[in-house]
């Protein structure tokens, strides 16, 4: 960028004329570069705020975001913290993280500081599977998955192999159209499964990788919550008996593998709905 003002202005030139021919649709997403070593770490940081600059004052503002600084040379590969310590909105980490955690196995919360879109390119290269999708899901990440599609260039084994983590993936989207996202965090403390979405007195989503009994820490709700179990396996929804908040309740799942069940409050007063419980 200093080495070479005239060509950063070039850049620069650029990417004002990007904007100004998409800058009024909603679904875009800005990315400077993908997977460039650290030598590209500043440049980086540079135009991300020239972008926010650009677009302040004008009538829709995009998300930019910064991936993960890959290079197979040592010295230029990134971390997790340079893409925290970056201006951008949004960011796709490796799978390092910190405490024991990781992002492919064992996610750690978001914090809200970053959008996290959790990319199985920067992850594994071709990679992922049902547990990631859902476990990333319910601790407050947004999953993504780089397909192979017919497996002819990158790909191993038979594309159809893919198929449960493409429909898990389906299964979250769906899910979170139908929640209160906005008004729920991921937590670690309210499930003893450690996988759960939470708006304490409204809405509990809660991920069970493995099978058999588990507890939902409801103390802050007040209300009647309708249950509703989803079997991953089999892809079935199902209603449970409605639960009371105010303790911590206990659930037994009514299969034998990893489920997510969906707690939702009660309007009073109001008619049953299909999927209500």
């Amino acid at each position: 960028m200093r080495k070479a003002p005239a060509v950063t202005r070039r850049q620069e030139a650029y990417v004002r004329q990007v904007i100004d021919t998409v800058g009024d649709l909603d679904n875009v997403l800005f990315e400077i570069a993908n997977e460039t070593g650290t030598y590209s770490t500043q440049w980086q940081y540079h135009m991300i705020r020239f972008i926010k600059e650009y677009e302040k004052n004008r009538p829709k503002q995009h998300p930019v975001g910064m991936t993960f600084q890959y290079s197979s040379h040592e010295k230029w590969r990134g971390t997790n913290k340079l893409l925290f310590d970056s201006p951008a909105d949004w960011i796709s980490p490796n799978p390092d993280a910190a405490d024991g955690h990781d992002y492919r196995t064992n996610p750690p919360l978001a914090d809200g500081k970053k959008v996290i879109l959790s990319d199985t390119d920067h992850l594994w290269g071709i990679g992922g599977d049902v547990d990631w999708a859902w476990s990333s899901f319910l601790r407050g990440h947004n999953p993504i998955f780089m397909d192979p599609y017919d497996n002819r260039v990158l790909g191993k084994g038979k594309p159809e192999q893919w198929n449960p983590l493409r429909q898990s993936l389906g299964h979250t989207r769906r899910l979170a159209e139908r929640l209160d996202l906005a008004r729920m965090t991921p937590t670690t403390d309210i499930a003893s499964t450690t996988y759960c979405l939470a708006n304490p007195e409204s809405e509990y989503l809660v991920y069970q990788p493995g099978k058999g009994k588990f507890t939902v820490d409801m103390t802050k709700a007040a209300s009647d919550f309708t249950v509703e179990w989803f079997d991953i396996k089999t892809e079935k929804a199902t209603a449970g008996e409605a639960v009371k908040g105010g303790g911590v309740r206990e659930f037994t799942p009514p299969g034998d593998g990893s489920v997510v069940l969906y707690l939702k409050a009660k309007v009073r007063g109001a008619p049953a709905r299909d999927g209500d419980g």
